[in-house]
């Protein structure tokens, strides 16, 4: 009775305290939490929990006085935590006051400019070395000595405990989030797909049939094109694959080797980038997620995809560059050359028969004595794309969005693949067209179990650079996070007063150009995205723009980093992808980039001033990208000549 007499006064007497907001504490009610990395005027959270959980529930909603050094706060209490805001200006010692209660900290803040470095520092080691593993890892050691440095500790020892956070937290931490986990595994299983479709002679079944209606320069071209648009998959598999099978055809059918690689070149990296379910979409996804996560948006990183392929001009333009130049029958530049050389039976000069390397090589031959036949690799492919387009109406369903006819059906299919749990979708579907791919192989006789997961394991295994790229990019992502190198950025774009609306153009040109100078797309993707996502849309807010203004600008630029680095890629001399296509078509090097590049440059520019550009001042896509088409026929047919018609000089 006394206990319980004394317990209920006690809590009256805090209660009365609550209303005058002079709450009286004990030491070991009361947890101040202050931030782990603290950065210069950028604003953080200093948390305050009330530990005892019965006074925290008697206290929710009500105010208490805090003290900031010599500021008294009126706050409230929410979820058992009051939260101060605190931009920390300078270097000083905090003190944190509730009543008797006293909590101090000596901040050491991050210098805001610092940020800019980590990424920084990984672009020009890429371009210097042009390695792009190596960079992410130095920008990653750089961000981690920092924040090591401004945590107390000396010069050399903060090189020591940030080459130490490499591996104990920031790798860590990327490898544990459940979202990076599944991009992980959906990768490999369809890398696992491709290889054992190709060992068991499905793609090549594909192939067999399609290649028996190029029947002269211009069915051979666009038979060429259409292989590449259907093995969408991956950009590896495309590029060998077609490149290795109608080599011999084009020869016979008097297309250039230049021609060759520029088409399998052009269709690899463009569809593989802009397919739903393909080796990309997993990098792509967990870039978007990343930066859906900074900005704490209500957006699924799925939809954001689903919506930016509308503003993904370059891999568009590029397909229809090429058929339109197929259909014409012409071509200019370097490649109207090529081409008239091979209509008379003329090597180009210098060429060299390449082998492509033994490894890569092996991924894409049937093993021997199997029937190659294209319902092997039709079926698993089939059940990817129809499996994640059922999983992701199943995971998105919601009735009354299809029931309501003011929305479009458009709307509609955008807002269920925005609710859709798309991890779970490709997960799914993946394990499915890997199963059947397995079920189909071993029935049929046509690998033993044994060989067959093998295949497996082998595709497994060439996914290891890409997973390598994806652990450092979300990595680099986090050290950007921890540092606020989105909040840097956007304020110098402030101070310049950039528009937003050249955003999207800007990212495009220099994810161009960082990607022509390492020749890695998806390095470029992994150092851009966490960048440039949370700045365009900090800097659209400021510019006072609603809020599907500004998710129409980020989509625009979750696009042109994607389509920037794809861009960069075909021009690039030392980017894998042309490397291989020059490789898979016995085309010398030099010959395919000379004879690609005019053709590449035409349409990147295309893409700027007919898409990204005015699609950012809202300009309808349905209306630039018939404008974008038309504008490339015009070049194509003044520029164009036939080159059976071309006399070749010199």
């Amino acid at each position: 009775m006394f206990r319980l007499f004394f317990g209920s006064l006690f809590l009256l007497i805090q209660l009365a305290a609550s209303a005058q907001n002079t709450h009286s504490f004990s030491d070991d009610q009361i947890e101040v939490i202050f931030p782990n990395i603290i950065v210069k005027t950028v604003e953080q959270e200093i948390v305050i929990n009330i530990t005892d959980m019965e006074l925290a529930r008697q206290l929710e909603g009500q105010e208490i006085k805090v003290g900031l050094n010599e500021e008294e706060l009126i706050l409230p209490i929410e979820n058992g935590s009051v939260i101060i805001l605190y931009d920390f200006p300078e270097e000083e010692e905090l003190t944190i006051s509730i009543g008797e209660i006293k909590r101090t900290k000596l901040a050491h803040p991050i210098p805001l400019w610092l940020s800019i470095l980590p990424p920084l520092i990984a672009i020009m080691v890429a371009l210097l070395i042009r390695e792009v593993y190596s960079a992410l890892f130095c920008g990653i050691w750089l961000g981690a000595g920092i924040i090591a440095y401004f945590q107390g500790f000396g010069f050399f020892m903060a090189i020591l405990k940030g080459f130490l956070l490499i591996i104990d937290t920031y790798i860590v931490t990327s490898l544990v989030n459940s979202d990076h986990i599944s991009i992980i595994l959906f990768s490999m299983i369809i890398a696992a797909t491709v290889a054992l479709i190709t060992k068991n002679g499905g793609m090549k079944g594909v192939m067999n049939r399609l290649s028996k209606y190029a029947t002269g320069p211009r069915s051979g071209s666009f038979i060429t094109w259409l292989l590449g648009v259907m093995i969408f998959f991956d950009d590896y598999a495309n590029t060998l694959v077609v490149g290795n099978t109608m080599r011999p055809l084009a020869d016979r059918l008097k297309i250039s080797r230049e021609k060759l690689a520029y088409i399998i070149d052009s269709t690899a990296a463009p569809v593989a980038s802009i397919a739903f379910v393909t080796t990309w979409i997993g990098a792509e996804l967990s870039y978007i997620q990343d930066g859906i996560n900074k900005l704490d948006l209500d957006e699924s990183a799925y939809g954001v995809f689903f919506n930016s392929l509308a503003y993904s001009f370059y891999p568009f333009f590029t397909l229809a560059f090429i058929l339109i130049l197929i259909w014409k029958g012409v071509d200019f530049g370097p490649m109207l050359k090529a081409e008239a050389r091979a209509r008379q039976n003329l090597q180009p000069t210098g060429i060299v028969e390449e082998e492509v390397d033994a490894e890569l090589q092996d991924e894409v031959k049937v093993a021997k004595g199997i029937k190659p036949k294209s319902f092997n690799a039709v079926i698993p492919v089939l059940i990817i794309v129809f499996g994640t387009l059922a999983s992701l109406f199943y995971t998105g369903w919601d009735a009354q969005v299809w029931n309501d006819d003011t929305m479009g059906f458009f709307d509609k299919l955008s807002t269920t693949i925005g609710n859709a749990d798309s991890f779970k979708a490709l997960l799914w579907s993946s394990l499915l067209s890997l199963f059947s791919a397995i079920v189909l192989t071993i029935s049929q006789k046509l690998l033993d179990l044994k060989d067959t997961m093998e295949s497996v394991i082998a595709g497994f295994k060439t996914m290891l650079p890409a997973v390598m790229i994806l652990v450092l990019a979300w990595s680099v992502a986090l050290i950007t996070e921890h540092l606020h190198t989105a909040n840097f950025i956007s304020n110098l774009l402030l101070e310049a007063s950039v528009s937003p609306y050249l955003i999207p153009s800007l990212t495009f040109i220099i994810a161009a150009l960082v990607s022509f100078s390492t020749g890695s797309s998806w390095g470029t993707m992994a150092i851009l995205y966490p960048l440039v996502l949370p700045t365009g849309w900090i800097l659209a807010q400021h510019q006072g723009l609603e809020y599907e203004a500004t998710l129409s600008i980020f989509h625009n630029i979750a696009a042109a980093v994607l389509t920037g680095s794809v861009f960069g890629d075909h021009c690039s001399p030392i980017s894998d992808t042309t490397i291989l296509s020059s490789l898979a078509s016995s085309c010398p090097h030099i010959e395919h980039v000379r004879t690609q590049l005019p053709y590449a440059l035409t349409t990147g520019a295309f893409a700027i001033f007919f898409g990204i550009l005015p699609a950012s001042y809202n300009i309808s896509v349905w209306l630039l990208f018939p404008l974008g088409i038309v504008g490339m026929f015009l070049i194509i047919h003044f520029l164009g000549k036939k080159s059976e018609y071309y006399k070749i000089t010199g």
